[in-house]
């Protein structure tokens, strides 16, 4: 009886030490978050390795549908509203699949965020199908990478590495028409934020006069404040009077030299350089 009390014990603790034994994952787990447009954008997926494999046409084969990583279904979340291959999405979170090929990818956005294998893929369940040319990388990417990549204001590319093959899908989204809004309504606040609102225009192409009579608002508000001289130096320079823009570059210098600001003594250097 006591032998067998013995054994018991033994075997409840083997069975505890092997609960609690944590090992690396194979294909470890990743979630990527970027700060996209006015939103954000969240990428949830597992990075297998090549480990000496050929990968794509073999481990992954061509003309099948992939889970896009590896153990569980690869998912992406916008808190925005983006278009994708002529597409607008709504925010939310969709699956990411792909059906690689030698030359090129079908990469699609599915409803579905919990596919991991062809056989459960749906492809009634696509919102978006887009061709992505490959592009072949000189040097191997071991583990399977997702990542945000040529990040503008409205713009940026989803890329896909693993070994020697690399492929985007462009991702856009509309903020113009939103800032422009918003610019419209906090513009008749007790406090309008004149200079970020001059930036904004300046910046995107609107209407510089508008700009500078807000930069001279700022101006007014916060005198001793170098960096809205500089810029609206710079307003000044674009709208092409240029003595305006010189004596403004100048005034952002001095201001910048009282407060020890190095860098804008010599952007205003610089720009005094470029007006004369």
């Amino acid at each position: 009886m006591k032998k067998l009390l013995w054994m018991v014990g033994c075997l409840g603790f083997l069975i505890t030490a092997q609960a609690q034994l944590k090992t690396p994952a194979p294909s470890p787990t990743q979630t990527v978050k970027q700060d996209f447009g006015l939103g954000s954008i969240e990428i949830n997926y597992s990075r297998p390795a090549v480990k000496g494999r050929k990968v794509f046409g073999d481990l992954v084969p061509y003309g099948s549908v992939w889970r896009t990583g590896a153990n569980n279904a690869t998912t992406l979340q916008f808190s925005d509203e983006v278009t994708i291959g002529g597409v607008t999405l709504a925010p939310g979170k969709y699956g990411l699949l792909s059906i690689p090929d030698k030359d090129n990818w079908t990469l699609i956005v599915s409803k579905q965020t919990d596919v991991t294998g062809a056989a459960a893929y749906k492809q009634e369940m696509d919102l978006v199908r887009v061709s992505a040319p490959v592009e072949k990388l000189k040097d191997g990417v071991e583990n399977f990478t997702i990542a945000i990549d040529d990040i503008k204001p409205n713009s940026c590319k989803l890329s896909l590495a693993w070994d020697k093959t690399k492929v985007s899908l462009p991702i856009t989204t509309d903020i113009d028409s939103k800032i422009m809004s918003n610019i419209a309504k906090v513009m008749q606040g007790d406090k309008p934020p004149y200079f970020n609102a001059a930036m904004y225009y300046m910046d995107n192409g609107k209407d510089l006069t508008q700009a500078l009579a807000w930069f001279d608002k700022a101006v007014e508000a916060t005198p001793n404040a170098y960096w809205v001289h500089h810029q609206r130096a710079n307003c000044l320079a674009k709208l092409g009077k240029t003595a305006d823009a010189k004596a403004a570059a100048q005034k952002s210098k001095e201001l910048a030299l009282a407060a020890k600001n190095m860098d804008y003594v010599k952007l205003n250097e610089k720009l005094l350089a470029e007006l004369k």
